[in-house]
C-alpha cells in the first residue's frame, strides 16, 4: 500500500513523519504556517529511543556527526558548585545534545524538494470514507490520510476534538539560551526551586536552561537576560559567566506547559503526532524524541497494513488504530512521568529528601541507571521501516 499524506506541521515531528513516509514509499506534503521554516527553540538532548528512530529513518550517521555527547545526567550539582554524583573520566554517556536548528535541518534535508508549502494556514477539515480534505486560506488539497503535527496548539486537534482542554501551566517558567562557549561536559545543578542545565553542543557551543517555579504565566521582563542572571548571580561558575556570554537576543522565556490524556490520536482518517498529541514538560528531555519515535511507528503501521492485504482504506483506518494503540499508553506514561519529575526537581520541600537521596546513592548505582539501557524509556527498540525500492 502506497498513498498520500498531508502533514501539517514542519517542526520536528512533522518533518520526520515526511521522512518516514518517503522511507515506505508514500508522499506527502508538509503544510507550514510560517512564511519561513525554521525551528524555533535553543537546546536539546536526544536518548537512546530516539537515536535509534532516527537511525531507522536513515538519518542516524547524520544526527550522530550533529551532536555531542553531553554528560548532563551524570554531573549532578548544588547551585554552591557541589557534586551529589560526577561523571568519571572516559564514562560513557548514552546522550548527545544538538541545537534545536541543526536537528531540524538534517530532518529537512530529507524531505524531497516540492513536498513542504509555507505560509499555509490550516483553517478547516474534512474527511469521508475515501480521504480527507485540508482546508486554508485561499485553497485546499486531499490526501489519503492527514497527520496533525501541529504543535501544543494544534489546529488540527482544535478542529476534530473541540472539547479537549487547552494546554495546561504546570506553574513553572523557564529561561533558554545558547553562549559561545566550548568545552564544557554537561551538568545539571539542582537548587531550591529550580534547576539549571548545562549542554555542549556543535560549533563550541553551550545550550542553558534555567526551570523554575511561577505562580502565573506569561509574566515576562523588559531585560530577560538580567532577570536570568539576577537569580542566578549567587551560583556557581560557569553559570554566571554562561549568563554574561549569551547575546542578549538568544535568551528565551517560556512558559513550561503540557496536555491533559486525549482518549485518542485518531479520528477517522486523521492522526495526531508530537506535541499536538502529547505535549509534555521537559524533564525527561523526551518531547522531541517521543515525536520522533511517533513518525516512525505511524509509518511502520501504514507499511504493516500494506501486508495483510486489506482494501486500501480499511487498511489505512487499522493503521492509524494500531499507531493509536502502540502509542498512547507509552506517550500518556512519559508525560506523566515528565510533569512528575518537575514537581520533584522544582518543588522547594522535595529539594533536601531528593538531593540527599541522590547523594547517597552509591556512585556505580547512579552510573548503571544511566546507561543506554537504564531505564524503561530509553530502552524502547523502533520497528523496522521496510525501505521502498529507489528510497
Amino acid at each position: 500500500m502506497s498513498g498520500h499524506a498531508i502533514v501539517v506541521g514542519g517542526g520536528i515531528g512533522g518533518l520526520a513523519a515526511a521522512v518516514a513516509l518517503r522511507r515506505i514509499g508514500w508522499r506527502a506534503t508538509v503544510l507550514e504556517r510560517a512564511g519561513e521554516l525554521r525551528e524555533i527553540g535553543a537546546g536539546m538532548s536526544q536518548a537512546p529511543n530516539a537515536l535509534r528512530a532516527l537511525e531507522e529513518l536513515g538519518v542516524g550517521g547524520q544526527a550522530r556527526a550533529a551532536g555531542v555527547p553531553t554528560f548532563s545526567a551524570g554531573n549532578l550539582r548544588l547551585p554552591d558548585g557541589r557534586y551529589l554524583q560526577r561523571a568519571r573520566p572516559g564514562d560513557p554517556t548514552p546522550l548527545l545534545a544538538f541545537h534545536r536548528a541543526d536537528l531540524h535541518k538534517l530532518l529537512l534535508e530529507g524531505v524531497p524538494d516540492g513536498w513542504l508549502r509555507t505560509g499555509t494556514e490550516v483553517t478547516g477539515l474534512r474527511q469521508d470514507e475515501r480521504g480527507v480534505t485540508v482546508v486554508w486560506d485561499g485553497g485546499e488539497a486531499r490526501a489519503d490520510l492527514v497527520i496533525g503535527a501541529d504543535g501544543i496548539r494544534s489546529t488540527v486537534r482544535r478542529l476534530l476534538w473541540p472539547d479537549t482542554p487547552p494546554p495546561r501551566f504546570l506553574g513553572r517558567t523557564a529561561w533558554l539560551g545558547i553562549a559561545p562557549t566550548g568545552g564544557l561536559p554537561g551538568s545539571i545543578t539542582m537548587g531550591s526551586g529550580g534547576y539549571f542545565l548545562i549542554h555542549p553542543i556543535s560549533r563550541g557551543r553551550a545550550y542553558w536552561a534555567y526551570v523554575t517555579t511561577a505562580d502565573r504565566p506569561e509574566v515576562r521582563y523588559e531585560k530577560e537576560k538580567a532577570e536570568a542572571a539576577r537569580r542566578l548571580a549567587a551560583w556557581h561558575e560557569p553559570i554566571p559567566e554562561l549568563i554574561a556570554a549569551t547575546p542578549d537576543e538568544a535568551v528565551i522565556h517560556i512558559d513550561i506547559c503540557d496536555l491533559d490524556p486525549l482518549p485518542s490520536y485518531v479520528r477517522g482518517r486523521v492522526a495526531l503526532l508530537g506535541d499536538a498529541a502529547h505535549a509534555m514538560s521537559p524533564d525527561r528531555g523526551q518531547g522531541a524524541g517521543q515525536s520522533i519515535e511517533d513518525a516512525v511507528v505511524l509509518a511502520a503501521a501504514l507499511s504493516g497494513e500494506a501486508a495483510t492485504g486489506a482494501a486500501a482504506g480499511g487498511a489505512i483506518e487499522g493503521a492509524l488504530r494500531r499507531y493509536d494503540t502502540e502509542r498512547r499508553p507509552r506517550t500518556q506514561a512519559t508525560a506523566r512521568g515528565a510533569r512528575a519529575d518537575g514537581r520533584r526537581t522544582t518543588a522547594p520541600a522535595a529539594h533536601r529528601v531528593l538531593t540527599t537521596m541522590i547523594r547517597l546513592m552509591p556512585a556505580a548505582l547512579w552510573r548503571q541507571g544511566i546507561t543506554a539501557d537504564g531505564n524503561a524509556t530509553w530502552r524502547w527498540q523502533p520497528p523496522h521501516l521496510p525501505v521502498a525500492p529507489g528510497r
